[in-house]
């Protein structure tokens, strides 16, 4: 996903629309979680689904057919449709499914916007402290309407790393590369949402962020708000797979030379 030329007219508005979804659709899963919930594994027991998700994805759906007609979306739980204007909106109704139905915090609603293969901007809500941050390349990233600090740029040896494996994974190559990475921080987190995860980096209080095989909706929202505060993210090839990395600048570079060996 490449950054953009320069400020598009439209980001003001773009971003307006983009944290009024992303309010709407952890409010009303926030709402739905409190009324009582039961999940459906989809490809194991920590990757489940609920009807709070899919309600909180038809709601940013039917409100972009009508506000935004010409995008596409694009949706974790199911939702696509081509546009015709070359941007898409990516919805992650509920990112930190498994912690929101075990009634932990660190879940939120997100978004991003690309145009074609441009990163447009992204957002989270957060509905257990009730902020919205919105930032991108040329958008710098806010907390409800506040400007973050510029992230501080520091080495993967000084760095909190907030990371996820798959226990299968760890007797694999994956495995080997992941250990390669993660045991040149100071610290690691495994919290259970990408996009909040990335929320954390882009105010500092996590360093840096990797993955492996992170699909669009868990990956551009947060990566948008990493740009937004001066961070930067890469992508890079190793152990059979693509891993995802977003954070300070120093740490990013060293997290892809670990991961390669």
């Amino acid at each position: 996903m490449t950054r953009g030329p320069g400020p598009d007219p439209r980001l003001p508005a773009d971003a307006e629309l983009a944290a009024r979804l992303v309010r709407g659709a952890g409010e009303l899963a926030h709402r739905m979680r409190a009324d009582g919930l039961s999940a459906q594994a989809k490809t194991s027991v920590s990757d489940v689904v609920t009807a709070a998700d899919h309600a909180a994805e038809r709601l940013v759906v039917d409100t972009l057919a009508t506000e935004r007609p010409e995008d596409g979306v694009l949706g974790e739980e199911g939702s696509a449709r081509e546009g015709r204007s070359g941007r898409t909106w990516v919805i992650d109704p509920v990112d930190g499914t498994y912690n929101f139905v075990a009634g932990l915090d660190w879940w939120c609603s997100a978004i991003a916007l690309t145009d074609g293969d441009r990163l447009v901007l992204g957002a989270v809500h957060h509905p257990a402290t009730g902020r919205t941050l919105v930032g991108g390349p040329d958008l710098p990233t806010t907390v409800d309407g506040v400007p973050l600090e510029p992230l501080v740029d520091r080495p993967l040896a000084q760095s909190c790393l907030t990371t996820y494996l798959h226990p299968p994974y760890l007797d694999h190559e994956v495995g080997r590369a992941f250990r390669r990475m993660a045991g040149r921080a100071a610290t690691l987190r495994m919290l259970g949402s990408g996009s909040m995860d990335a929320v954390a980096v882009a105010e500092g209080r996590l360093h840096v962020v990797c993955q492996h095989s992170v699909p669009p909706w868990d990956e551009l929202p947060g990566a948008a708000l990493v740009l937004g505060a001066g961070g930067v993210t890469r992508r890079v090839e190793a152990a059979g797979v693509t891993w995802y990395a977003a954070g300070a600048p120093t740490a990013v570079a060293e997290v892809a030379r670990a991961l390669v060996g």
